[in-house]
C-alpha cells in the first residue's frame, strides 16, 4: 500500500501519521519526507507492507493532519495516458516499446498527432492513432477536436512527446497538472523553438533536456527531471540535435516513471521529487 500526503507543516506530523498506521498494524517499509521551510509545506510518501480499509484510514489520517491536507491512499498502480505527437518519433517509440513490454508503468490508450507521420508505428504496436490536423482550422477548433478525442479515453495524464504546438490557456486549464512535456533544452535556457540552433549559435558547452508539467507560461512549468551532456566546438547544430534526442528520450522516460510511481508533488511552480 502506498500513501502520499501533502499538507501544511506542523510539529509532530511524522509521529501522528506513524501512530495512526501503528493502530492499524501497518508496518512502514519505506518513508520519504520533506519540509519546505519557506512555504511551510510537508510532503511524505510511505509504503507499508499490509493493507487496511482505505476509507477508515483516510478519515483517521485526516483527523490528525492540518486542515486541507491532501491524502492519497493506494493510488492506481497502473496509470492511463494519451500521447500527443507531431512528426518526431524518438520519444514516442520509446514509450510504445516500454508499453509493449509492460515496463512503462502506464497503459497507452491512444496517440494523437497533428500530422499523420507516426500512424504507422502506432499501428505496429496496436495502439489507436488519431490524426487531427491543425491546418485550415482555428486554434480553438483544433484543440476542441483534440479534447473530444481525449475525452473518449479519460486518461490520468497526457504526454506531449515532441508535440510541437503551443497550447491555449483554456486547454491547459482543462488538464491542469495532467500535461507532461519534454523540452529539448536545459530550462530555463533556450525556451521555445530551435533550441539546438540557439545553443550552437551561443557556443554552449553543455546541452540538455527538461521534462516538466505544462502551464500557461511557455516552457516554464514545474520541472520533473533534467539531464545534460558536454559538447564542444566540433559539434554542428545537427550533431547537437542528434545527441539531444537521446537525452530527451532518457529524461522523459525518467520523468514518467517518477510521476507514475507517485513520487512527484507539485506546489505552485515547483516540484518535490522522491527518487
Amino acid at each position: 500500500m502506498i500513501i502520499v500526503i501533502h499538507c501544511k507543516d506542523h510539529i509532530g506530523l511524522v509521529a501522528a501519521i506513524s501512530n495512526v498506521l501503528a493502530i492499524h498494524q501497518l508496518n512502514i517499509v519505506s518513508m520519504r519526507e520533506h519540509v519546505d521551510v519557506q512555504e511551510n509545506r510537508f510532503y511524505v510518501r510511505l509504503q507499508v507492507d499490509q493493507t487496511a480499509d482505505e476509507d477508515t484510514l483516510h478519515e483517521e489520517l485526516q483527523n490528525v493532519l492540518p486542515a486541507g491536507a491532501m491524502i492519497t491512499i493506494n493510488p492506481l498502480p497502473h496509470k492511463k495516458i494519451v500521447v500527443l505527437v507531431t512528426k518526431e518519433y524518438h520519444c514516442l517509440a520509446d514509450i510504445l516499446i516500454r508499453n509493449y513490454f509492460g515496463t512503462l508503468g502506464a497503459a497507452v490508450l491512444c496517440v494523437i498527432g497533428n500530422h499523420d507521420h507516426l500512424g504507422d508505428i502506432c499501428n505496429r504496436f496496436d495502439i489507436p492513432f488519431y490524426a487531427v490536423s491543425h491546418e485550415q482550422k482555428t486554434k480553438a477548433e483544433f484543440e476542441q477536436q483534440v479534447i473530444n478525442t481525449i475525452s473518449n479515453y479519460e486518461p490520468d495524464y497526457i504526454v506531449l512527446a515532441k508535440f510541437m504546438r503551443i497550447l491555449s490557456p483554456d486547454f491547459v486549464a482543462r488538464f491542469s497538472t495532467k500535461l507532461i512535456n519534454i523540452h529539448h533544452s536545459f530550462l530555463p535556457a533556450f525556451i521555445g523553438a530551435n533550441p539546438y540552433k540557439q545553443a550552437f549559435e551561443r557556443g554552449v558547452k553543455l546541452i540538455g533536456a527538461t521534462a516538466h508539467f505544462v502551464t500557461n507560461d511557455l516552457d516554464e512549468g514545474p520541472i520533473i527531471a533534467q539531464q545534460i551532456i558536454p559538447v564542444n566546438h566540433t559539434l554542428t547544430a545537427a550533431d547537437m540535435m542528434k545527441a539531444g534526442k537521446e537525452i530527451e528520450t532518457s529524461v522523459l522516460a525518467k520523468a514518467l516513471r517518477l510521476v507514475f510511481e507517485d513520487r512527484v508533488f507539485v506546489y505552485k511552480n515547483k516540484t518535490v521529487v522522491f527518487e
